[in-house]
């Protein structure tokens, strides 16, 4: 079998096994069937079936518990598949990692590097940010990435300012599937995300750059799991 093929395959097992569980079919906790079995039904081998499950298991769909299998670990919501292929579930969450790495380091030098126009820039984007969620408008997705986009210019490395736009469409895309797929209401959503940057923002404003980094880190664990519960 081409690596196209099995490619193909294993997104039809993982796109076949997660709508199943979307609707219910299995329930958390319940077992699903073997590697074998799933083989079998898919016509296909055991290694294509793995990498599906690989890939559920990633998105914390599926867990393998000893003695009891595989298992469903949680019920995603069933809006997702409204949002987005099933597919770009596991690229959403490899986005979120890289994002970890990438915001956290550009608040961290934007703390060591900030300027004063530097910092009025961050504070403008806040406030807009801020503004629409007094109003209960909501965070506008392109004023989340606005704000992001100023402290990896605030770092004052070109490289961060250049990755960030390279994933803006991934960004916003998140930002607006999130508002769907976490369990709080919208306006507590909301608040926690305004009061988490505001944290970014004060401690680049105070020049420390560890607390910078940390508030970043935070608000993007808790992004994280507010979207996927993990």
């Amino acid at each position: 079998m081409n690596e196209r093929k099995a490619a193909g395959l294993a997104d039809r097992i993982y796109s076949d096994i997660l709508n199943r569980i979307v609707e219910g079919e299995f329930k958390e906790g319940d077992r699903l069937l073997t590697e074998h079995a799933l083989a079998e039904r898919f016509a296909t081998s055991r290694p294509t079936v793995r990498e599906a499950l690989a890939r559920l298991r990633a998105d914390g769909i599926i867990v393998t518990r000893r003695g009891s299998g595989t298992v469903v670990g949680r019920r995603p919501d069933p809006d997702a598949r409204r949002f987005a292929p099933v597919e770009t579930l596991s690229d959403i969450r490899r986005c979120y990692e890289f994002r970890l790495v990438m915001e956290t380091g550009a608040a961290e030098l934007a703390a060591d590097n900030a300027e004063d126009s530097d910092l009025h820039a961050l504070r403008l984007a806040w406030n807009r940010m801020a503004s629409s969620v007094e109003a209960q408008k909501g965070i506008d997705a392109h004023d989340d990435f606005a704000f992001r986009l100023a402290v990896a210019r605030t770092s004052r490395n070109p490289f961060f300012v250049t990755m960030l736009s390279f994933i803006e469409e991934q960004i916003i895309f998140s930002s607006n599937l999130s508002q769907t797929l976490s369990p709080l209401n919208a306006l507590k959503r909301q608040r926690l995300t305004q009061q988490e940057l505001l944290e970014v923002l004060e401690a680049i404003e105070a020049r420390d750059r560890e607390k910078a980094a940390a508030a970043m880190d935070a608000h993007l664990r808790n992004a994280l799991e507010r979207m996927f519960g993990v």
